[in-house]
């Protein structure tokens, strides 16, 4: 249903140039909730949504002492943490067992001061500093054989523009689990 989503924030960013599915965008600075967490990427990212689902849902001190929900946000982002787990090559992934950190971006009006803290300590929040992405966006599952596919897209595009990449990629997904796979809105950036 994308009434649902449009309902939902999402960061904030200007378009410096669009082809096909491929874009450039520059984001504002965000703040992030984020959790590590180990695994294959399917299982990693539920076990990571869940951990800070739970911080939004309610599991924080807030300034006043009580707990307060936090408006959900899309995307839910994963990237690998360190350099041994690789989106391009899925197979490694599951050998290494890796971590990924996996974010979410916090609603607009916070800032590090407002936001409620987390009550378990494998949630931290973090301000990402205004920065570019190329992304290349795509619907369906996102799963690791995709991922890898679409990552190899992206780094061939930016390859032929001349751009060096200089983060890892991320997998952001826009969509509640239960949203049939050809309505899904997923990025590598």
């Amino acid at each position: 249903n994308s009434g649902f989503a449009m309902a939902i924030e999402e960061p904030e960013y200007t378009l410096i140039e669009k082809s096909e599915a491929f874009e450039l965008r520059a984001y504002s600075p965000k703040i992030v909730a984020e959790t590590l967490v180990s695994g294959s990427l399917d299982k990693a990212s539920r076990a990571g949504f869940k951990s800070i689902a739970d911080y939004i849902f309610g599991n924080n001190r807030s300034l006043t002492g009580g707990n307060e929900k936090i408006s959900m946000t899309a995307p839910v982002t994963m990237e690998p943490k360190s350099e041994k787990v690789s989106m391009t090559a899925p197979v490694s992934m599951e050998q290494t067992g890796g971590q990924w950190r996996i974010h979410f971006v916090m609603p607009s009006q916070y800032t590090l001061d407002t936001l409620p803290k987390p009550n378990n300590p494998a949630v931290t929040l973090r301000e990402v500093p205004a920065s570019n992405y190329a992304v290349i966006r795509f619907s369906g599952f996102a799963g690791e054989d995709k991922t890898a596919t679409k990552t190899a897209d992206l780094i061939a595009w930016l390859d032929s523009k001349g751009i060096m990449p200089v983060g890892k990629p991320e997998l952001a997904r826009y969509n509640p689990p239960w949203t049939l796979p050809f309505l899904r809105r997923n990025e590598i950036m």
